[in-house]
């Protein structure tokens, strides 16, 4: 299997890995990002709006849970790119937890300079009710995102070797 197939499918799995813990937050009773407010922001882009006041006032987008949904799995599939890149095609071929759990780190920069600002909710949260919940949350899930990176490399290494 060659390397961009490989680093495709570690970030889809990365990615589900990350779903698979939200819906056992959510069975819990515990809110988490609804990805349409994802696409609703995306499709606001190409009318010239980066920042909302509050996305959930924003007017709805025609498919944005779908857009929001394809945007969640292509950046997971993005930020599995990152770790090849940084980390070589060595690495698929014997994945270690580290790495893997450090570009889960990094990533968590993205909702907190990009997404949350966007969003209304200001720079990581600062806007939202209880900041560092939010912060503790963003980093618990980005940090689920890196062990699925890890557990997503080392299942498909065994079939590639």
């Amino acid at each position: 299997m060659n390397a961009i197939v490989q680093t495709i499918l570690i970030g889809i799995g990365a990615t589900l890995t990350m779903d698979i813990y939200a819906l056992v937050l959510k069975a819990l009773g515990i809110k988490t990002l609804d990805y349409r407010f994802v696409g609703r922001w995306i499709g606001h882009l190409p009318k010239g709006r980066f920042f909302h006041h509050k996305i959930f006032d924003s007017p709805p987008i025609t498919g944005e849970l779908m857009i929001g949904w394809v945007a969640h799995y292509l950046i997971g599939i993005t930020f599995a790119f990152l770790l090849v890149a940084v980390h070589g095609k060595k690495w698929l071929a014997g994945p270690s937890l580290l790495p893997a759990l450090f570009i889960g780190l990094i990533t968590v920069t993205a909702p907190f300079l990009i997404m949350q600002p966007a969003f209304g909710f200001g720079i990581g949260g600062s806007n939202l009710p209880d900041p560092n919940k939010a912060r503790l949350m963003s980093l618990i899930t980005h940090s689920v995102f890196g062990v699925g990176l890890y557990i997503s490399a080392l299942i498909i290494s065994k079939f590639t070797t």
